[in-house]
């Protein structure tokens, strides 16, 4: 076991809470925040083990990670290897890099892993680190999902916009009332590993190398379609445009950030949260150099996604066709 992998669960009796993130060193300053938030809402008689699934984490953010560590929440850290299937999606990810991409690292495919690479858990929770907890995510490991392989939350940002409608349900053969948002997920492990969702997953990629808007969660939506049940919005709600009343989890999802900001919604219990855990003054230097270019470029990136959203709903059929369509 690493120095880096810490903490014995106290209570023998009680099954683990595994948590996982994946990021890089450019977020782990947000991912500090999602723990400390995880760590103070936790039960203390119950134990969290979050898993940091990284690829370049360098040792200073590891060790300002891991001081985070309580008595009942450990940290432990998972090097992503390059295997055959992570060979493909960065060839892939590779190709799709352009100013309406967000989502054209390989980071973002970690979470497809989770299932594969970790044996030992049957069920676990994904999220996203521009997160805050609001309550104990141990009551999300809690809920029964029934013959269901995952639960998530349809996503509120999709059901905004008509041009990400018409791209989710003519691109994608998903109705828009169906189609959920990633950064939120609990798990049925088992099931992922009986469906061998990594496999689809890159089969699809090798086979349609398919330009998309948002390429690890239209894959997800389009293999497990049918298999979701969907989340209360309490367990991704996204402050900007929602009412926060009753939140468990919030979601600062794409780019309206708390850490670039003064006026978001719930933003000062991201500060709150990151108090105390070694990234504070890194997050207000990242404030402070955040320009009025910045935010155009931001800008610019939602239009053209919104933009490449309308252009891709023109197809005849969905890009996408599993085995099973």
């Amino acid at each position: 076991m690493s120095i880096f992998n810490t903490g014995i669960n106290p209570f023998k009796k009680t099954k683990v809470v595994p948590v996982f993130l994946t990021i890089t060193d450019d977020y782990a300053k947000y991912a500090a925040a999602a723990i400390s938030s995880l760590m103070k809402h936790a039960n203390p008689k119950r134990y969290y083990r979050i898993i940091i699934m990284y690829d370049k984490l360098c040792l200073p953010n590891r060790w300002r990670l891991r001081n985070m560590v309580t008595k009942n929440c450990a940290i432990e850290f998972h090097k992503m290897k390059y295997n055959l299937y992570m060979q493909i999606i960065v060839r892939y990810c590779a190709t799709k890099t352009g100013s309406g991409d967000f989502f054209s690292s390989a980071v973002y495919y970690y979470r497809s892993f989770i299932a594969r690479l970790f044996l030992q858990y049957e069920k676990a929770i994904y999220i996203d680190s521009d997160t805050i907890l609001m309550d104990d995510i141990g009551k999300l490991f809690d809920i029964d999902l029934g013959d269901k392989v995952i639960a998530a939350r349809v996503d509120p940002k999709v059901n905004m916009v008509p041009e990400f409608v018409r791209y989710v349900e003519k691109a994608l053969g998903v109705p828009a009332s169906e189609y959920v948002n990633s950064g939120v997920l609990l798990m049925d492990l088992k099931k992922l590993r009986k469906l061998h969702y990594i496999t689809k997953m890159t089969d699809l990629i090798k086979k349609y190398d398919a330009n998309l808007v948002a390429p690890d969660q239209d894959y997800l939506n389009v293999i497990l379609r049918g298999k979701i049940m969907h989340l209360d919005k309490c367990w991704n709600l996204q402050p900007e445009g929602e009412d926060p009343e009753g939140a468990k989890l919030l979601h600062f999802n794409l780019s309206k950030k708390p850490w670039y900001h003064e006026d978001v919604n719930c933003g000062e219990l991201f500060w709150k949260a990151i108090k105390g855990t070694g990234f504070y003054g890194d997050l207000m230097r990242e404030k402070e150099k955040y320009t009025a270019d910045d935010e155009a470029m931001a800008a610019y990136k939602i239009k053209t996604l919104i933009e490449k959203a309308d252009e891709l709903s023109k197809v005849k059929k969905p890009i996408l066709e599993t085995s099973e369509d």
